[in-house]
């Protein structure tokens, strides 16, 4: 249930579904297997897993939803040399070259005949919905994997209004300078991590682990135009992570104090357990949160509401996708 990746996005308008409603949109994408003939399948399943039913779960106001992934193993280079041995045959016995279209219905049989016989694999991600500060957390160590879950998240209620914030400055001119001296804010300190970006093109990447970040050599580094792109940070003693330049979360590792916390829940009632360690987690990240836009100066007032200030994490402007695009302008 702890999430080890936090990939954040903003509602641009209150989320306003409640656990029971959400539960009976979301029962019309649930997980099916695959059958013979799909590649893929992609749906909910129960975030609290065997023995549970309820496609939402909430606690003390907190959403926790999951998408299950399966999909089958074809191998490309297995499903080309097939189709290329299916060509050459024929265009041995026709006298002609395949066209585009022949060529490309040959290589949807190959995959029809295939695919019952694939080997499949499995992946299911959390996603946590704060209605009440106004924002979703996908458990994801991508952003294509996090808008995924965001797309059937979409699918499932007919709307999903959220947009990627902005901080007011730069994360990596923040992170840089705390690596150039300047004493990151109260509650949090530096790893042993960081990767380096040359500000000019072809300048060079320097990535450091287990280094002293304060030393002459880093401080050498930042002197010839090289900026922070990924820093390992600790909070508050009982949350360590790696912070990108693109605002994303990984690597999150809870101190053994605050896991503890939850050990005079029975192991046996896994459920339980899922629920007090999501209570937990949840509340730990609700003040986490918070500090750490404080510590990189603040959220951009672009999208700042009359709730505290949380979670500015996304792609910088220039980096924005047709995704964010499309739902901005449907709304």
């Amino acid at each position: 249930m702890w999430f080890k990746n936090l990939q954040i996005y903003r509602f641009t308008r209150p989320f306003e579904q409640d656990a029971d409603a959400l539960e009976k949109q979301l029962e019309e994408m649930a997980f099916t297997p695959c059958g013979s003939q799909d590649i893929s399948k992609f749906g909910w399943v129960a975030p609290l897993g065997k023995g549970t039913s309820a496609l939402v779960h909430e606690a003390a106001g907190q959403l926790l939803l999951c998408a299950r992934k399966e999909e089958k193993m074809l191998p490309s280079s297995v499903v080309k040399d097939m189709l290329d041995e299916k060509v050459e045959a024929l265009e041995a016995e026709q006298g002609r070259a395949l066209k585009k279209k022949e060529k490309e219905a040959l290589k949807e049989e190959i995959l029809m005949t295939l695919l019952p016989r694939a080997f499949t694999r499995h992946s299911q991600t959390f996603l946590w919905i704060n209605p009440a500060d106004g924002y979703v957390a996908v458990d994801a160590g991508s952003v294509k994997k996090a808008d995924d879950v965001l797309a059937l998240l979409r699918k499932s209620i007919g709307s999903l209004p959220v947009v990627p914030l902005a901080l007011k400055n730069p994360p990596e001119i923040t992170m840089t300078e705390w690596l150039n001296g300047t004493t990151p804010p109260a509650g949090f300190t530096l790893g042993d991590e960081v990767e380096l970006r040359s500000a000019l093109e072809h300048g060079g990447i320097i990535r450091a682990k287990e280094q002293d970040l304060l030393s002459e050599e880093m401080k050498a580094h930042l002197l010839a135009d090289k900026l922070v792109t990924k820093l390992a940070l600790e909070w508050a003693e009982t949350v360590s992570f790696v912070l990108g330049d693109d605002l994303s979360i990984k690597r999150l590792k809870f101190s053994e104090e605050l896991r503890e916390q939850n050990d005079d829940v029975l192991s046996e009632d896994r459920a339980a357990r899922l629920d007090a360690d999501f209570a937990l987690m949840t509340g730990e990240f609700a003040r986490f949160i918070p500090d750490l836009i404080a510590a990189l100066g603040g959220e951009n007032a672009q999208y700042a509401r009359a709730a505290p200030p949380l979670i500015p994490f996304r792609r910088k402007p220039n980096f924005r996708r047709n995704f964010w695009f499309k739902e901005t302008t449907s709304l």
